[in-house]
């Protein structure tokens, strides 16, 4: 059984994310939605990162949510792990995630970097878009499930 650690800040999970998710729990024993705790600011807190993502992937029995804070390599390893899973939206992605790669593959050379692109209607969103969005009280429904539009809603000070 091969598990794949698919890492990110995840603020907040969008439906990007989780395509990429429910397309590797097709393609591996086990996907871990690995949680970064974060050097910038974020919007929510490391707890209710994770806790949105155990909501969101609830339904997979092959999907688990951990946070984690320090290397990705040191938490791939200790998920007895060598797979690691990125999304790729755009090519101008790819510059930053090939480097990123390369620098985890020297720290750990028997890790392998995977991409996974989602599916077309969701190449456009972003985290970062959809924050600004919350923020200024736009519709994010169509962006993230409903329990993340509910908690967006809730940080931005928008009554329900």
């Amino acid at each position: 059984m091969i598990k794949v650690v698919y890492p990110g800040t995840f603020d907040p999970i969008t439906s990007g994310h989780e395509d990429v998710v429910r397309r590797a729990t097709g393609l591996f024993g086990e996907v871990i939605v690995a949680v970064a705790k974060s050097r910038a600011n974020t919007l929510f807190t490391l707890e209710e990162r994770v806790e949105m993502a155990r909501e969101v992937f609830s339904n997979y029995d092959n999907v688990r949510v951990e946070g984690f804070d320090g290397l990705l390599m040191s938490f791939v390893q200790s998920q007895q792990s060598r797979v690691v899973l990125r999304g790729l939206r755009a090519a101008s992605d790819f510059e930053y995630e090939f480097q990123l790669a390369g620098m985890n593959r020297n720290l750990y050379p028997e890790m392998e970097t995977l991409f996974l692109t989602p599916a077309e209607q969701y190449t456009f969103i972003s985290a970062t878009m959809v924050r600004e969005v919350a923020r200024f009280g736009g519709d994010v429904g169509k962006f993230v499930s409903p329990s993340v539009a509910v908690r967006l809603q809730q940080k931005n000070g928008i009554v329900l």
